[in-house]
């Protein structure tokens, strides 16, 4: 599909911060006002521009959409590279919480932000391109270029405009990142000369992922596996977090909290799970393990912060764990939740920082026995925190609730989320299905942790007697604060209430995906999952003596692969037409890649010998 009078809208959105930026750059340091309704005024014509994407989005369509003409061009041709955009459910709603929140985080450090305005808001237009740009690359290069963009202006952010301790957290996040980063680039030049050297297309490198053999497909999904869990960031690799969010400026806080720990869950769903699908099958119930502990580590750890940021801080470590065991369920129901609640927490976690930041600008303290009874010089404010508070628990009605409650209810229905007949405690096993629903409970135990930590955080600051006489002379939200709060509070009550506009545009991408992983990879029949094959085919992969094909065929599911195969190939084709410019061209691959899939997964045989038609 393409936009009306095939006009580049995702370019335009792309880059308008990025002009912003360069406009700022010849205006005078002096004139900081002029800096910040500038800014103000770019973030808000990126999002104007945004809109076109939602209304002209076709939700039936499950691949890649609204790319115009100029904007699948070749962009270094020495190295195959492509100037290549696209969206589809998975990034559309990413794509548009970035640019809602981007007037929003400029509003909100107007008074804050008095030293080096100019070059604050140049930092906040730049990563504001950075990251829009790597929601809509489909050239493993571009992504790469975006994603690495993204770093620079963080780091600055923290390090210049946080707290006391900012240099060491601007490092450490610095660190961390950049050791993943090397990890993702090391998979994308495995993928890039195992594919001739040709191109850095995504769907031609997916094509290239999937047909490595097992050992292979673990080791780039190990690579991009890291460098997109640490930004999660899925325990343990949280560490960084908590210091980089308690550092930052309220703008910063926001920003990392409701678009980059996105970046990646979206890298998981989008790159790593669909190039290495037998590698996901095999590390499902590890990454569930993790994100399981994750959630109530998180949720635990934050009980007993003193300090309100870093409480809320830890909550993203919960709340994040929840997504990460939805994309791992492989359910359907799970991956939908998961990806709402990567929109649930963007909307009502940035909603804290900034209750949080209005606070400090008040107080100059986030210390939780400096504040109680504060709703009684500030009922505004109280109001407005107490839901969002009550979103980011869970409450049903707002935001928090739907996510959480499809990831455990697709959780409990996982095939992916079982250990075989691994032993946890002796002569006591538990079977794959039961597995399943003791992952959903341990999640679900999170929820109730997530609502005692929250209330306790309400309880101390809003309610009780008002004791300490600097609060008493607090000031109620200003007219500014309630134009960046109050959109947050209406959207969490408009996706609590009407989540289904908000899922219809996911469904289709979400059903592809699922398609496109279990097309692509073997899967137990359920009368062998009990055995400890799988567990012999860990110990032998990790000894570097594993067998390509781990894993016993699913025989019963043959001809459903089948119909997957020649989908896939359908839409793969079509993609790839679009690609290259010739509907032909991806008709043929379509066929062709239809087909293979189809002698793959659809034979009755559905042996050993059919899995050559796995090498495209």
């Amino acid at each position: 599909m393409t936009i009306p009078f095939d006009i580049p809208w995702i370019t335009i959105a792309v880059f308008l911060p990025m002009v912003g930026a360069a406009l700022l750059a010849f205006v005078p340091a002096a004139h900081a006002q002029v800096h910040r309704h500038m800014s103000m005024v770019f973030m808000g014509l990126t999002f104007l521009a945004s809109i076109p994407l939602l209304t002209g989005f076709d939700a039936t369509e499950g691949g890649y959409q609204l790319t115009a003409a100029m904007e699948n061009v070749s962009w270094i041709p020495a190295l195959g590279a492509r100037y290549h955009v696209g969206i589809d459910g998975i990034s559309l709603w990413l794509f548009l919480l970035t640019t809602f929140l981007g007037p929003i985080v400029v509003l909100s450090g107007y008074r804050y932000i008095e030293t080096r305005v100019k070059e604050y808001h140049i930092a906040l237009l730049v990563l504001q391109t950075a990251m829009l740009g790597a929601f809509v690359s489909l050239d493993l290069l571009l992504f790469y270029i975006f994603w690495e963009l993204m770093l620079v202006p963080m780091y600055l952010l923290i390090g210049v405009w946080g707290g006391k301790e900012r240099i060491y957290a601007a490092v450490k996040l610095f660190i961390y990142t950049m050791v993943g980063s090397l990890l993702m680039l090391a998979a994308i030049l495995y993928l890039y000369a195992k594919g001739g050297m040709s191109s850095f297309s995504l769907l031609y490198l997916t094509d290239v992922a999937q047909a490595l053999p097992f050992q292979a497909q673990c080791w780039v999904f190990a690579a991009f596996a890291v460098a997109f869990l640490i930004k999660v960031p899925l325990f343990p690799f949280h560490t960084w977090l908590p210091d980089a969010h308690v550092q930052a400026p309220t703008a910063g806080s926001v920003i990392l909290a409701s678009i980059l720990l996105k970046m990646g869950t979206y890298g998981l769903i989008r790159y790593a799970m669909p190039m290495t699908p037998d590698a996901v099958i095999f590390f499902a119930p590890f990454i569930g393990v993790l994100s399981v502990i994750g959630i109530i580590y998180g949720a635990a750890i934050a009980f007993v912060q003193t300090d309100i940021k870093k409480l809320v801080a830890y909550s993203s470590v919960s709340h994040l764990g929840f997504v990460t065991l939805g994309l791992f369920s492989m359910s359907e129901p799970a991956i939908t939740g998961a990806l709402f609640q990567n929109l649930a927490h963007g909307v009502a976690t940035g909603g804290l920082f900034l209750g949080i930041g209005i606070l400090y600008e008040r107080r100059h303290t986030r210390a939780l026995s400096e504040f109680g009874g504060i709703a009684k010089v500030m009922p505004l404010y109280a109001t407005f925190f107490l839901i969002i508070c009550f979103a980011s628990a869970g409450v049903p009605g707002l935001v928090g609730f739907i996510g959480e409650f499809l990831i455990i209810v697709g959780a409990a229905q996982s095939y992916t989320l079982n250990f075989g007949g691994l032993s946890f405690f002796g002569d006591m096993t538990f079977g794959p299905d039961r597995q399943a629903v003791l992952f959903a409970v341990l999640a679900a135990s999170g929820v109730i942790l997530g609502a005692l930590y929250l209330l306790y955080m309400v309880q101390k600051m809003l309610f009780g007697p008002l004791t300490n006489e600097k609060n008493k002379g607090l000031k109620d939200l200003s007219g500014r604060e309630i134009a960046y709060m109050l959109p947050l509070v209406i959207l969490s009550f408009a996706m609590g209430l009407r989540p289904q506009p908000f899922i219809d545009r996911m469904d289709a991408s979400i059903d592809r995906f699922i398609a496109e992983v279990e097309s692509n990879a073997v899967t137990y029949e359920p009368d062998v999952r009990n055995d400890d094959r799988r567990y012999r085919d860990m110990m032998q992969f990790m000894l570097l003596e594993g067998s390509a094909e781990p894993w016993s065929i699913q025989a019963e599911h043959a001809d459903d692969h089948g119909d997957h195969g020649d989908a896939h190939g359908d839409d793969h084709g079509d993609d790839h037409g679009d690609e290259h410019g010739s509907d032909d061209h991806g008709d043929d691959h379509g066929d062709d890649h239809g087909d293979d899939h189809g002698d793959e997964h659809g034979s009755d045989d559905h042996g050993h010998d059919d899995h050559e038609g796995h090498d495209h």
